[in-house]
């Protein structure tokens, strides 16, 4: 799984608050043409399961050892920061807690139900919940949502349009799909908006907003972007 370029290029001048700007980064013109598929980008961390064995990411950084049986992320580390992102099995180890308990399919956080466990194709998810990331997603139970199964109708592609959208959405960002295996994406905070959000967007927003259409109004009181929880 390979570090995902941002749509627009940033200037880092000030490495704290990088400033989006409004050229498209080079390699990703294929998004503003039009091509491949808009995903919604969850707020979590990154699983890979092949042949019915999950795996997690874990960051070989400079001068350490690779784990034993690890797969690596990209075939050589970043150039810059030494880092080499790799998978390795979830074991029992403790930091693999939350991993397990969606893997076997425990009870809800809330004591609500069991889930049956299930075999997950293979591919990669993202694992969101309760203890992930400050339970950005507000999950009551922790998941697998597979990497790009939740599309994104009718998403505009210029720089004003997704500021638009990415300001009254209720998730971290849009991840577009090519059909070779190209991945961009672009996330709330590129454009300075908080992330997490606490509130649901409201539609008065939208139409009170200046440059907002009837189209992007429409796609937002639709509200398609409900998930879904692979495996289930």
């Amino acid at each position: 799984m390979i570090k995902i370029p941002c749509l627009f290029q940033r200037d880092f001048t000030d490495k704290r608050r990088p400033l989006l700007l409004r050229a498209v980064t080079q390699g990703c013109e294929w998004v503003m043409a039009g091509e491949g598929i808009a995903t919604r980008k969850r707020d979590g961390t990154a699983c890979l399961v092949r042949a019915g064995v999950l795996y997690k990411r874990y960051d070989v950084k400079k001068g350490k050892p690779v784990p034993l049986g690890a797969i690596p992320c990209t075939p050589q580390a970043d150039a810059v920061t030494g880092h080499w992102p790799h998978w390795v099995e979830v074991g029992t180890e403790r930091e693999s807690i939350w991993h397990v308990e969606a893997w076997s399919g425990l009870r809800a956080s809330d004591g609500s139900r069991f889930r049956l466990k299930a075999a997950l194709e293979d591919g990669t998810y993202e694992l969101c919940g309760p203890k992930i990331n400050g339970n950005a997603e507000r999950l009551a139970e922790h998941v697998f949502i597979r990497h790009g199964s939740e599309v994104l109708d009718s998403i505009p592609r210029d720089f004003d349009r997704l500021k638009e959208i990415l300001r009254l959405a209720r998730y971290e960002g849009i991840v577009f799909h090519h059909p070779d295996g190209r991945v961009v994406k672009i996330r709330r905070d590129d454009y300075g908006f908080p992330w997490p959000t606490l509130d649901s967007p409201k539609l008065q927003d939208l139409e009170e907003s200046e440059g907002s259409d009837e189209e992007m109004r429409d796609w937002v009181a639709e509200d398609k972007h409900d998930f879904i929880k692979e495996g289930r």
